[in-house]
């Protein structure tokens, strides 16, 4: 997805979106499911979403709503070729990472036993039952909490499905909060399915169609 009407995140941006991430995603169902323990979710989610922008940062698109980062998406375009190589070089390097860093903030191994059988909440792996590839997949959205309400989350999006609109694609995301559901109903997605495996977390999976 390429797109001039939205900042396009520079390498340089990454520290400052790891913090809005964190600050984004500290109390969200799915993080509280997966580190359930306050001062380890604390030390480990800055680590994790660094390693996520890392690996983002080569594969997908990252945009904000402006160069002041107060809104972040985070957009993999499946109709884009890409180099196999770099593709799973930069997922294993990056699963590797995850791995090193729940070991270390958590020796018990809870939090990466939780990890393990919260697989299916962490991949879009569901998406493989659409069999569309001309889609969009939004990973990451998030605005600054001091800035939620301004708008920046629906302009972020109509970007987004205004691009695929335009080249005909489908658009698909999940959310762990049935909060979002109706915002992304407004924006004409419809539910597809509902994930609910090994935690008391339900994954909503959404799509937009052509």
């Amino acid at each position: 997805m390429e797109t001039d009407r939205l900042y396009r995140v520079q390498r340089e941006d990454l520290p400052e979106l790891e913090k809005l991430l964190t600050e984004c995603f500290r109390e969200d169902p799915l993080y509280q499911k997966l580190i359930p323990n306050e001062e380890i979710r604390k030390r480990l989610m800055p680590e994790l979403f660094k390693c996520d922008l890392s690996e983002f940062y080569e594969t997908c698109e990252i945009y904000a709503d402006t160069k002041d980062l107060n809104s972040l998406l985070v957009v993999s375009d499946e109709a884009e070729s890409y180099n196999l190589f770099k593709y799973y070089f930069t997922e294993i390097e990056a699963v590797l990472r995850t791995e090193g860093y729940l070991l270390k903030e958590d020796a018990s191994m809870k939090t990466f036993w939780n990890f393990v059988l919260g697989r299916d909440y962490l991949n879009s792996n569901w998406t493989d039952q659409l069999h569309q590839d001309n889609r969009l997949h939004v990973i990451y959205l998030a605005v600054r909490p001091s800035m939620q309400h301004h708008g920046l989350a629906a302009c972020l999006m109509n970007e987004v499905i205004r691009y695929a609109d335009e080249h005909h694609m489908m658009v698909s995301l999940e959310t762990h909060n049935p909060k979002n559901v109706e915002f992304y109903q407004h924006l004409g997605f419809k539910l597809y399915g509902v994930l609910n495996k090994h935690f008391d977390l339900k994954q909503y999976c959404m799509i937009r169609e052509v």
